[in-house]
């Protein structure tokens, strides 16, 4: 008999009749590893949006009551008249929507033809200062500053002061409208080219008027950690358009008058905790007379009122600031008040409600709040001068 040859062991039996070690498994033989997190989809996640429109509209109102409403809305920022020849019954159908970047807010508004003044007496009781950068879509403006008058049209940008007095009056129009805070520009000697009235025009203008086209597209999708780059960018190339812009050359006496502005303010802001922070002190600092000083700062309600004003501001953002733990009368004292009854009594009028409120109902920089119904429907202008006011604080 022939011998049959040994049949091989299976490569998956162990040769000497014991467990497999892990290093002699079968080579086709899959192994199961924890799945490594796919973090780029987990990035891909959309963000919540941040910011909350504010609206108001006449449009729900009897024809009778709709200019009345619109005025009072206004109110904060202007005083509006009807054409001449045009009565309030006719109807006066308008449309306001605001975003609030905490830095900056974003109009956009549809009005009738009517007149609008900013005068000396608005500025005293709502001292506003901010920049208006305003883009016509539809319509025309004309608005008269230190008696000269500027005309607006599409394709167009308007710059405005609203720490100086104006008057105008505009067609049926429909415009975006961006207000910054004046203190985003106090780090550039660039502010000095910022001049009340100018209309920007040419191929930067045309830039941003596409940039700013697309941050309003943008505004209902925006995130937290979009505002504050928003605002930047904005800044800046509204900086680059006016530095490029040949045709805004100004005359050396009104360009001097504007630098040394812009140095008061920031002194001004500099010190708002000395109590040596006076109109004698402004004046030797930079070298000129009470009479100038008071020349300058009287479309702000003098300078004093400039000077509380700034002080307020600056307690408001620090009371309104979750992670500041000071007591109300050590703001008060941080900020250049030396009485707390003072200080409780001027912030109460010029904000509406308390300090100890203002701590309350706090808001985080550059998050616009949630409104509630009564915000959103109030004709009277409460919240949206409650923004102007508060803007970049």
């Amino acid at each position: 008999m022939s011998d049959s040859p040994q049949k091989a062991p299976s490569p998956s039996v162990p040769l000497d009749g014991q467990d497999s070690d892990k290093n002699n498994a079968h080579p086709h033989e899959r192994r199961r590893w924890p799945r490594a997190p796919n973090s780029a989809e987990e990035a891909s996640q959309p963000l919540a949006p941040a910011l909350e429109p504010l609206q108001f509209t006449t449009r729900d109102l009897a024809k009778s009551e709709q200019f009345a409403a619109w005025q009072a809305y206004m109110s904060p920022l202007m005083d509006i008249k009807l054409p001449d020849g045009v009565s309030e019954a006719a109807g006066f159908p308008a449309d306001h929507i605001a975003w609030n970047l905490g830095s900056m807010l974003v109009v956009r508004q549809k009005v009738p033809a009517h007149s609008y003044t900013r005068s000396l007496a608005k500025l005293r009781s709502n001292a506003i200062d901010h920049w208006q950068v305003i883009l016509l879509r539809t319509g025309r403006t004309w608005t008269e500053v230190n008696r000269h008058i500027f005309e607006d049209k599409p394709g167009h940008i308007e710059l405005r002061s609203l720490g100086h007095p104006f008057r105008g009056r505009t067609t049926d129009s429909e415009n975006l409208s961006f207000y910054l805070p004046r203190e985003l520009f106090s780090d550039t000697t660039r502010a000095v080219e910022m001049r009340d009235d100018t209309i920007l025009s040419g191929t930067y203008t045309a830039l941003l008027i596409d940039y700013l086209d697309r941050i309003e597209a943008k505004l209902p999708s925006l995130t937290a950690a979009d505002l504050p780059r928003v605002v930047q960018t904005t800044r800046d190339m509204l900086l680059t358009c006016l530095s490029s812009d040949a045709e805004q050359a100004v005359a050396g006496e009104s360009q001097g008058g504007m630098a040394l502005m812009e140095r008061i303010r920031r002194f001004v802001q500099k010190n708002l905790a000395s109590p040596d922070l006076t109109p004698d002190a402004l004046c030797r600092e930079l070298g000129i007379s009470r009479s100038r000083l008071y020349q300058l700062f009287e479309p702000s309600g003098g300078v004093l009122h400039y000077i509380q004003k700034r002080r307020l501001l600056s307690a408001h953002a620090a009371l309104s600031n979750t992670a500041n733990r000071q007591q109300i009368v050590e703001i008060a004292i941080a900020v250049g008040f030396t009485s707390a009854a003072h200080f409780s009594r001027a912030f109460s009028k010029e904000f509406g409600y308390s300090p100890r409120e203002a701590r309350n109902v706090s808001v985080p920089p550059y998050f616009a709040h949630a409104l509630s119904p009564l915000e959103i429907t109030d004709t009277r202008g409460r919240a949206f001068g409650e923004w102007l006011k508060s803007l970049g604080h």
